[in-house]
């Protein structure tokens, strides 16, 4: 494991992939404005000159910390690019929820899509949304808080932030949330990707990684 300045770590690292606990506050790619430049692809490249010029394959959010898998050429990039389209990916989350929830676990199916007038929140749609499904259960209560684990089994975009917050799914946001909930800026997001579980995309060799929380 290493550790990289401003908090990014380096859990695995081969001549194919390389896979990170990124922190929360930090870009997983490049956004618009040369303000928002700096990012995991952009710091990954720089630790590895002659990585592809695309190399994520999947992305969490800005506010979002945790695991991320990055691939450094063509061939393990389309593989596990494949891996994550067929949902042969296995993804974990550990999450604080700004409220106590009752119930001990469940399944979360909420449509919904981007809403063009407050990008990039989205919204609950059930006629022109997309159907996000999330199995969840309850760790434990810490305070006013609920801890809680989650399993995508759908990859849509604030998928676990919708879901925490709409009255549908648990009906209160993450803590520190700044669309969804009271967060007011990055960084204070208390969800985090704990696990994370794929194929080599070379060897085909199961691999597995796990991160604790850092809340």
């Amino acid at each position: 494991m290493t550790n990289i300045p401003d908090g990014l770590t380096i859990v695995h690292e081969d001549e194919h992939i390389v896979v990170v606990d990124k922190p929360s506050g930090l870009l997983s790619v490049p956004g618009r404005g040369p303000e928002n430049q700096d990012c995991v692809v952009s710091r990954l490249k720089t630790l590895y000159p002659d990585c592809m010029d695309q190399p994520s394959v999947h992305r969490i959010d800005q506010d979002t910390s945790g695991l991320l898998a990055m691939a450094l050429n063509e061939k393990a990039h389309r593989n596990l690019s494949k891996q994550f389209m067929d949902r042969l990916v296995g993804k974990r989350y550990v999450a604080l929820i700004e409220g106590i929830v009752e119930e001990d676990g469940g399944t979360i199916e909420l449509a919904f899509r981007l809403d063009p007038d407050d990008r990039p929140r989205q919204v609950y749609d059930p006629v022109n949304g997309k159907l996000g499904v999330t199995r969840w259960r309850k760790i434990g209560i810490e305070g006013g808080f609920t801890r809680v684990e989650f399993l995508l089994l759908t990859g849509r975009t604030h998928q676990l932030r919708v879901h925490s917050a709409h009255e549908k799914g648990l009906g209160f946001p993450i803590v520190g949330d700044r669309l969804y909930g009271t967060g007011t800026g990055p960084g204070q997001l208390k969800l985090h990707a704990s696990t994370l579980r794929f194929r080599h995309p070379i060897t085909r060799q199961p691999m597995e990684f796990h991160s604790k929380p850092p809340f």
